[in-house]
């Protein structure tokens, strides 16, 4: 998953690394039969819809989603 996040975004890669941890610790992992944050905290992650960056722009709602469905797909 990191490697995928240097390829894709190359020199600003460390930017996105809360992004990959997010979605690291919620994806499912066979050795432990669910996710990190699920063994850690005993439920699941209540995540925020959108991380964005300080300065962002607001968006409206249908681009708020497009928006973060970029970025999830990018990191998976």
């Amino acid at each position: 998953m990191l490697r995928a996040c240097v390829i894709d975004f190359g020199n600003g890669w460390e930017r996105h690394l809360p992004l990959v941890k997010v979605s690291y610790n919620n994806s499912y992992h066979a050795s432990i039969k669910a996710a990190s944050f699920e063994v850690l905290y005993g439920r699941k992650c209540r995540s925020p819809v959108c991380w964005a960056e300080v300065g962002d722009t607001q968006l409206t709602s249908p681009e708020l989603m497009q928006e973060t469905t970029k970025k999830i797909v990018q990191i998976e």
